[in-house]
């Protein structure tokens, strides 16, 4: 069967691009008579808030994209994720580091336009440059040094392949486009590639579906997957539904956040806008996701990038005359 999942962070509320991936994911799987997993990742304490998880949940069930079983929450599964993690480092490939802005980014997906940047190897240690092999590693803070410390991932000069659902065949060099990834933060906080890895195998999950700026995450995800003897679910990535500056929507965009779209759109209204942004009818004429579900196919979904102003907003200003 297959088992899709949306795995939002309960750091604000949706805005319209968290709703378009929820969407996409939700027809995905029932389109293929599949079930439809909710996960709520909130393993960054500092910014997750149960508030937002309530009006995340309250958000879904207004558009009528309904989930199957009961949520998860990522807060609750840290025993899960300490095993995991100590499976990585009996297998010599972990190191504490000492750099700090991945480390703080490393609970959060990290996006392609936040101005990634591969990580140079600075805290790897010496024995371990140029090869892959066992290090000195002994956990996120080595004994005579009392600075905290990340733990990273040494990665492979190796490609990983894959093919994409919607952008076909992918190819990334973990060594040269991604370098040695954050799987634990200095604050013993679980980072997101070592989670969404876990959460995926042990839910079921055989599909994911997400924007296109989560897409150098797949091979990382891929490879952590590998050395935890888990299967890859497939990966399937969206277009970006973008501000007129042409990037991508994000809760600082407030206007277009759920709180202001439910006082003006009904959902079916904001489905049908939705259904007109990912090519699945011509019009925005009112929707509901049963209703598409019935004719989705990933075909009609266009892979270039969506402009709110260009496109989306005159064609909702239109249906409500």
């Amino acid at each position: 069967m297959t088992t899709g999942r949306f795995a939002p962070s309960p750091t604000g509320r949706m805005h319209l691009g968290n709703v378009f991936s929820a969407l996409l994911s939700w027809l995905s799987a029932k389109a293929a008579g599949g079930q439809w997993l909710l996960r709520i990742e909130d393993i960054d304490p500092a910014r997750s808030r149960q508030q937002w998880a309530d009006l995340i949940m309250a958000d879904l069930e207004w558009l009528g994209l309904e989930w199957d079983g009961t949520p998860v929450y990522q807060s609750q599964r840290s025993e899960i994720y300490e095993h995991y993690y100590e499976v990585l480092r009996s297998q010599g490939l972990t190191y504490p580091c000492y750099c700090t802005r991945a480390d703080l980014l490393a609970t959060q997906a990290p996006h392609e336009s936040d101005g990634r940047v591969v990580y140079p190897g600075t805290c790897r240690p010496k024995e371990a440059m140029g090869r892959m092999g066992p290090t000195s590693d002994t956990g996120p803070i080595p004994p005579n040094d009392p600075r905290p410390a990340a733990t990273r991932l040494m990665v492979p000069d190796c490609d990983m392949t894959f093919t994409d659902g919607h952008y076909g065949p992918q190819s990334v060099n973990l060594a040269r486009q991604v370098g040695d990834f954050v799987i634990r933060r200095k604050d013993g906080a679980w980072a997101y590639q070592l989670a969404v890895v876990v959460d995926d195998a042990l839910m079921g999950v055989t599909e994911v579906v997400r924007g296109r700026d989560l897409l150098l995450s797949s091979p990382q995800q891929m490879y952590v997957a590998q050395l935890l003897g888990f299967s890859s679910p497939s990966f399937t990535h969206l277009p970006l539904l973008c501000n007129a500056s042409g990037q991508r929507l994000s809760k600082r965009d407030s206007s277009l956040d759920m709180a202001a779209l439910r006082q003006r759109y009904t959902p079916q209204q904001l489905i049908g806008l939705l259904a007109r942004a990912a090519g699945l009818q011509p019009d925005a004429r009112p929707q509901t996701p049963q209703a598409l579900a019935k004719g989705f196919t990933w075909d009609l979904v266009p892979r270039t990038d969506i402009v709110m102003t260009e496109t989306l907003i005159p064609a909702m200003k239109a249906e409500r005359r």
